[in-house]
């Protein structure tokens, strides 16, 4: 199967422009799965919870979430992508999952970070695996988990104790350390990765964030099978197998998971 990860630089606020842009990119994309930035229609660095409120949407039901199953019914594909979810009042750090036959499911982030806690709610819906085809009929299993929950191994480990074969990883990311770190991700929980990254900055008065694009796919090997830069904008696209994620065994006498010491672990 093939998996794209989409790069660009969203304009703030700009929903509508933005998905336009989303669409034509991916436009001439060939690939089983799709994974989009967080927050991928909407730009990032609110300046006030009111800016996230303006954004929101259902999931799924909404704008956002309508375009990308167009997307997926055209493509044939699976779409991972971040938006602003609104429920009952509640705003969430969310990513829709979708495919050619329509909604799949969602996430909420976990782990929010720097002010995403002036305006989001933690996530509230664990840790979720979907189970999705290729377009060839053949079944994988998808976990999701949004930017900064690499930064906590609990967050991948789980989503490989529950069978993922591929974690969809949408993101923001503005720390320097994350490109360096899904490979070893992929590694210790023996799996596929996929980091959407966005480029470009946003301000709030003389706060600057800068994003660091450098979107990538690893390997269960830990190897970084194609990566972007820091600046371009475009669509990466690897072939592999998510079958090779399932044999976690590591010697004839060790297996990856099977051999964790839960009896040693402070949780």
């Amino acid at each position: 199967m093939k998996v794209a990860v989409l790069q660009y630089r969203p304009e703030f606020l700009a929903v509508d422009a933005n998905l336009d842009t989303v669409e034509e990119m991916l436009s001439e994309v060939d690939a089983d799965l799709v994974v989009l930035p967080e927050l991928f229609a909407t730009g990032y660095f609110f300046r006030s919870t009111a800016d996230a409120q303006s954004v929101s949407e259902p999931v799924p039901g909404g704008k956002t979430t309508d375009r990308m199953v167009e997307w997926a019914r055209e493509g044939k594909y699976i779409v991972v992508g971040g938006l602003v979810e609104e429920c009952s009042g509640r705003l969430f750090n969310s990513a829709a999952i979708v495919g050619p036959d329509g909604y799949v499911g969602r996430y909420r982030k976990l782990h929010l970070y720097y002010e995403e806690k002036l305006h989001f709610e933690q996530g509230n819906l664990g840790l979720p695996v979907f189970a999705v085809v290729d377009r060839s009929g053949q079944p994988y299993t998808l976990g999701v988990m949004i930017c900064f929950d690499w930064y906590y191994p609990e967050a991948s480990r789980t989503l490989a104790l529950e069978g993922a074969d591929i974690i969809a990883h949408p993101a923001n990311l503005v720390r320097p350390d994350c490109p360096r770190a899904m490979p070893i991700r992929a590694l210790e929980n023996h799996l596929f990765t996929a980091t959407a990254n966005r480029i470009g900055a946003e301000s709030v008065g003389n706060r600057t964030l800068t994003f660091i694009g450098q979107s990538e796919v690893c390997s269960p090997a830990g190897q970084v099978l194609v990566s972007m830069t820091r600046d371009e904008a475009g669509v990466a696209v690897v072939e592999l197998d998510p079958a090779e994620s399932r044999d976690r065994r590591v010697t004839d006498h060790n297996d990856l998971l099977a051999d964790r010491r839960t009896d040693a672990y402070v949780l």
